[in-house]
């Protein structure tokens, strides 16, 4: 047997269309949103994307929303509540924290201590923004398939 991805085996298309769980992104820079969307948009991504320019904004959005989430994907350098200070709220909340939300950083900073931070926060990934497209469409076809897969309370 040849070895291929596992996301080889089941097409993105149907792998997205198990899940149509709307994704949050929550990052204020409008290039980065311009770069995720084109690659949203050519991996076929069909889930509704929100997006929050602000921490606060979506800590409003999260707390307030009875619908089910497929995952967050947030920036660290935001308004008002940066992306750290945002999980730690999320994880201090129990009924947040319940959620069971996959919580993902996708940040251009790679500082460990912003990564240990993460991590003591309960976040379900950290990835550093990539500087080509092909790269982004990876990361973001890993996380799909993975979170696609995976069996959590959020499921």
């Amino acid at each position: 047997m040849v070895n291929q991805p596992f996301n080889k085996f089941i097409p993105q298309h149907e792998l997205l269309k198990m899940n149509k769980k709307p994704i949050i992104v929550v990052d204020d820079d409008k290039d980065d949103l311009e770069f995720l969307q084109q690659a949203f948009s050519e991996l076929n991504v069909e889930n509704e994307i929100i997006v929050f320019n602000d921490g606060l904004k979506f800590l409003e959005y999260i707390k307030a929303t009875k619908n089910k989430i497929f995952f967050i994907l947030c920036d660290i350098n935001i308004p008002k509540i940066n992306g750290l200070e945002l999980k730690k709220i999320i994880f201090a909340d129990e009924r947040l924290r319940i959620k069971c939300i996959p919580f993902i950083f996708l940040s251009s900073s790679g500082a460990s201590s912003s990564i240990m931070k993460a991590y003591s926060y309960g976040v379900q990934g950290y990835f550093i923004k990539p500087n080509t497209l092909e790269k982004l469409k990876s990361i973001l076809d890993v996380m799909i398939t993975y979170w696609s897969e995976s069996q959590h309370p959020n499921s």
